[in-house]
């Protein structure tokens, strides 16, 4: 039996940014389209109310993702991203705002409970805080964790690392300690080479030199002469068999759909 559904199968971005902006124009700060994604950036403080009214109004009823990114360079350097989804128009649009350390979020855990668990990610990875929400700790590290991992000046390698001591039989935190030779970089071009020596750069430097080079005068030397070939001449297996000629024609190859053949 055919069901019948009040989505679309393919939904489209128009006339959505005039629908919805008429109705958030107050708090809007723009609204574009790129990548086949429709984009509203709002004011920070009125986050809840915008979301609010995408899900009343227009028929966003889930809270998808919400996501944080980083640019250093501005003023307000971290983006919270909230991602919603509408089942019944088969359509997603994305809300933007901006925030720093200083500045949280207004929470929107009053409006889907599922936020309290994507605002905890986006507060652990990058530091972001938001305002009312009941359970802000962190989510994805450890406990005790120092910094923000998804921030671009948090180090690749972290500020310490952690091991299981046999001497205090338990989990111990230490800073990190990077001895590795490989983890010393000179950043040449791969063109102009390093200053110091490569293991292996000596066999490129030619034949190494000797005290006295090594020459063969007589077959003596080389191993070489009538006993070498004589030796060689020597039947160390059975020859193969004779074939005698049945005069049948030799077996073709299987066909492939066949048992010997199959695939």
């Amino acid at each position: 039996m055919a069901v019948v559904h009040s989505a679309p199968k393919f939904a489209s971005n128009e006339g959505v940014i005039d629908a919805v902006a008429e109705t958030i124009s107050v708090w809007l700060i723009e609204a574009t389209e790129a990548h086949g994604e429709v984009i509203f950036r709002v004011e920070r403080d009125a986050i809840p109310r915008v979301l609010a009214i995408l899900r009343d109004d227009h028929a966003y009823q889930q809270l998808m993702e919400i996501a944080g990114v980083d640019y250093p360079s501005r003023p307000e350097r971290f983006e919270v991203v909230y991602m919603l989804q509408s089942l019944t128009k088969n359509h997603r649009v994305m809300v933007k705002c901006s925030a720093s350390e200083d500045t949280p979020v207004p929470t929107v855990t009053t409006l889907w409970p599922n936020a309290g668990w994507l605002e905890r990610e986006v507060f652990d990875m990058f530091g972001v805080t938001f305002a009312g929400n009941p359970d802000l700790r962190r989510i994805l590290t450890d406990y005790g964790f120092e910094g923000h991992p998804f921030r671009k000046d948090f180090p690749m390698t972290g500020y310490t690392e952690l091991r299981y001591s046999e001497e205090e039989k338990r989990v111990v935190y230490e800073p990190v300690v990077l001895p590795q030779e490989m983890r010393t970089f000179d950043f040449l071009s791969p063109w102009e080479g390093a200053d110091y020596v490569l293991p292996g750069d000596e066999k490129s430097r030619g034949t190494p030199p000797v005290a006295e080079a090594k020459t063969t005068e007589n077959t003596g030397q080389t191993g070489a002469g009538k006993a070498a070939d004589k030796a060689a001449a020597k039947i160390v297996s059975p020859p193969p068999p004779i074939q005698k000629d049945t005069g049948k024609p030799a077996p073709g190859a299987p066909d492939p759909t066949s048992k010997e053949g199959g695939r």
